[in-house]
């Protein structure tokens, strides 16, 4: 089962991540989980970092330009995932396809019913292969709020500096608001969402972590029940259809 984080910079998805992988793990539920851009990891993640903080000339003003990038960050590994959730795994994801539509429409100030996002659809999932989320998560948060989070860790890391997608507060709302309506409409797969509270606030992270671990183990309970009887919607269908000729 695969299972996409989402939000806008300084959401808090990788804080809910942890939560929910402790939560899993302490259900014996086997979780692989891996954070997208894989900075340090992906030469096409590096290139678009190196972007995102000056250093390629250009390429940063290309929507299509880096959002391609992204995908084949994401490609570069798109076997491993599929493969791992097949195995019965659930695989965290910090960010995923979800992100490239959310970004690119927002950059555009697109509607995210118009060719953009479907153009990443049809490269990530067509183009690249990369498998679709069998739910996806959106962490909601004011952009206030996150825009504050990116700071603090600025502050707090010199290394960290905010690059130019973090430091851009009208792309960062209007991601926000892209984000919400491909949740709206069910985008790709399931969406869930949450409301994240302040990251001080433990005890409301790890409620909202077990309620979303509850959802993510039902949904993986029926998955297994339904490849375990694959010929109980048959046999429904069949029964529906007598029922039709008698009518």
């Amino acid at each position: 089962m695969i299972v996409a984080v989402e939000g806008v910079d300084g959401a808090g998805k990788n804080t809910l991540v942890t939560s929910v992988e402790e939560e899993l793990l302490a259900r014996e539920v086997p979780v692989a989980r891996v954070a997208f851009p894989r900075y340090g990891n992906s030469v096409h993640a590096d290139l678009a970092d190196a972007a995102l903080h000056g250093r390629m000339g250009d390429l940063t003003g290309s929507v299509h330009g880096m959002a391609t990038l992204f995908a084949l960050d994401r490609a570069e590994v798109a076997d491993e995932l599929a493969e791992l959730s097949a195995d019965g795994y659930v695989v965290l994801l910090d960010r995923f396809t979800a992100s490239n539509a959310a970004y690119s429409a927002a950059r555009l100030a697109e509607d995210v019913d118009g060719p953009t996002v479907e153009w990443v659809r049809m490269l990530e999932t067509g183009s690249l292969g990369v498998p679709v989320p069998d739910l996806q998560v959106l962490v909601d948060v004011e952009v206030d709020e996150a825009a504050r989070r990116v700071t603090s860790r600025a502050a707090d890391d010199p290394a960290r500096v905010p690059d130019a997608y973090e430091a851009d507060a009208a792309l960062q709302q209007r991601t926000a608001e892209a984000y919400r309506a491909l949740a709206a409409a069910a985008w790709g797969s399931p969406w869930e969402v949450v409301t994240n509270p302040p990251s001080a606030d433990r005890d409301a992270v790890e409620a909202r972590a077990r309620d979303l671990a509850d959802v993510i183990v039902a949904r993986r309970r029926a998955a297994e029940d339904a490849d375990a009887h694959p010929d109980a919607d048959a046999g429904t269908d069949d029964a529906n259809a007598g029922t039709d000729a008698d009518d």
